[in-house]
């Protein structure tokens, strides 16, 4: 339907409210999918936008309220045309529709839910494309309402889209403005709201204080139910940033309870295998933010009935997930900074500060040495597969899987040099100061790895550099005569010095203490410590 016609019919000039419910209906049907408009009708659709709230500011029937939010929904797409819409009174008439502003204790009475849900989106959109509404959100305390009908939702039916885009909206304003983020942390208790959203959708049943029931033959959750439970997880994720420190027994408490939820999350399936893996994602977003203290409670004494996966008498159901899931996105083989480092740190961390998660994932990732007759990096293993990625272009991937494979190896760098070849490992040594060999500073228990007999015969013939066991190969000096082996030396030393000479290359050495420094320096160095040691004597 022309644009010309739909704002003759809503202004009043062509019928009544049927008119315009009739005129705004088509138009919605035709745009449905539209999100580039074209910019000659920019003029239009602003008008269009103001007589659409003209309607809804009176009281009109719901059917026709539902045609004018879909439209507007529909138009708010355009940043261009919310000038009109983002004033103070318009905001106001939306979140009256969404019912924000009520003060009714329950939904119960509620028979416009279609009004609501409409209202919300709407918000959704205009928050998320124009700067004035996200200061408005905040001088009309939109994340107070927002909280209250989130509360509203708890164990109502048929609010399942109204908490789902209440949800969005949360986390659309926690993460445009900072300050509403605080706001919602402090002020309004928004991660325990959140929490119970996210508890509440996943449908948990408790056992006991931080352990889930497991029921293994429970349906997948429902599309609605999956995409409820995706909003809470971001919106958790935009409130609890920079919470790594725990400061009270209260917050403790709040962070080790929303990780036992996220565990229960993490053995939940999804509708389809893609929501399952979005939702398995977000909550290792959020599983990021939690302290690691906190992180314990991802693992539990396994009971007799249980059938998952057990470690020392601890289930690891939860563990094994965030491998698989790790592993599914190093074979993706894109988007690693986006969709793999977040698993692998907070995979690092956890074994970092938990022994027994920490003994599990090495038992998987890097178990004992047998067949060493192939580089690290070749093969289909989740070994092969981390040590690939310790020469990855991108160095954040880079270096948080080597960080990942040092912590395995209890950052000893005579073990990991064993699983990976010091050619792999350079850099992490080279950036932690360890090219000499030694450990990092974390304590780690002292039970020592075993090598098989296997790995016994064969480490006297394993090249340090590459990792893998070697024939060893004709030495091609045997055959020269002492001016030829002169020759090749002063060549190679002036094909060296031509480098250095025009800076493609800087002689580097390795100072006492393990750090990469200038070959000038560490040889002066050398001589000096040389020096002091014969005057000690």
């Amino acid at each position: 339907m022309e644009l010309g016609a739909v704002l003759e019919a809503v202004a009043g000039r062509g019928g009544g409210a049927e008119a315009v419910e009739q005129a705004l209906g088509r138009y919605n049907e035709e745009n449905r999918a539209v999100f580039r408009f074209d910019p000659a009708d920019e003029e239009k659709r602003k008008k269009l936008c103001e007589e659409i709230l003209n309607i809804l500011e009176k009281d009109t029937k719901t059917s026709c309220q539902v045609a004018c939010l879909e439209a507007l929904r529909i138009l708010s797409r355009d940043k261009k045309v919310l000038v009109p819409v983002t004033t103070k009174k318009n905001m106001q008439i939306l979140m009256r529709l969404a019912k924000l502003d009520t003060v009714e204790d329950s939904l119960e009475r509620v028979s416009e839910y279609s009004v609501i849900v409409e209202a919300l989106k709407c918000l959704c959109n205009i928050i998320f494309n124009s700067a004035i509404a996200q200061k408005l959100s905040l001088e009309l305390n939109l994340a107070a309402m927002l909280c209250n009908l989130l509360k509203k939702c708890k164990d109502q039916q048929f609010v399942d889209d109204i908490k789902c885009f209440d949800l969005r909206l949360l986390f659309l304003l926690s993460l445009l403005h900072t300050d509403i983020r605080s706001q919602l942390r402090q002020e309004l208790q928004g991660v325990q709201v959140l929490t119970q959203a996210l508890e509440s959708s996943l449908c948990v049943r408790w056992t006991e204080e931080y352990k889930a029931a497991e029921d293994h033959d429970r349906a997948p959750l429902s599309l609605q139910e999956t995409d409820c439970a995706i909003e809470a997880l971001k919106a958790l994720f935009n409130v609890t940033l920079d919470s790594w420190n725990v400061h009270s027994e209260n917050e403790s408490h709040q962070f080790r309870y929303m990780a036992a939820i996220l565990r229960h999350c993490l053995l939940t399936s999804g509708p389809t295998e893609d929501k399952t893996e979005e939702l398995h994602s977000n909550a290792i977003n959020l599983l990021s933010n939690v302290p690691v203290s906190c992180l314990d409670v991802l693992i539990s004494p396994s009971c007799q009935e249980e059938t998952d996966i057990k470690y020392n008498g601890m289930n690891m159901g939860a563990i094994q997930i965030l491998l698989d899931f790790m592993e599914k996105r190093i074979d993706k083989g894109s988007s690693y900074r986006e969709g793999l480092t977040p698993v692998l740190s907070l995979l690092t961390e956890c074994c970092r500060t938990h022994r027994n998660i920490r003994k599990f994932i090495k038992a998987q990732v890097l178990p004992p040495l047998r067949d060493v007759s192939n580089r690290p990096e070749v093969g289909t293993t989740v070994r092969n597969k981390l040590v690939r990625l310790m020469t990855h272009v991108d160095l954040g991937v880079k270096q948080i899987a080597a960080e990942f494979l040092f912590v395995l190896c209890k950052e000893r760098v005579d073990t990991l040099l064993k699983y990976t070849g010091y050619g792999n490992a350079a850099g992490l040594l080279a950036a932690r100061g360890l090219l000499a060999g030694g450990r990092g500073d974390h304590w780690y228990s002292d039970d020592e790895d075993t090598d098989t007999e296997e790995y016994k015969s064969a480490k006297p013939n394993i090249n340090l550099i590459t990792g893998h066991l070697e024939e060893p190969m004709p030495n091609p000096m045997d055959e020269m005569t002492e001016e030829q082996k002169e020759y090749e030396a002063m060549k190679l030393v002036n094909m060296f010095d031509k480098l250095s000479r025009d800076e493609f290359i800087k002689p580097m050495g390795v100072r006492p203490d393990g750090t990469m420094a200038p070959l000038e320096e560490t040889v002066s160095q050398y001589h000096t410590n040389k020096q002091d040691s014969s005057d000690s004597d």
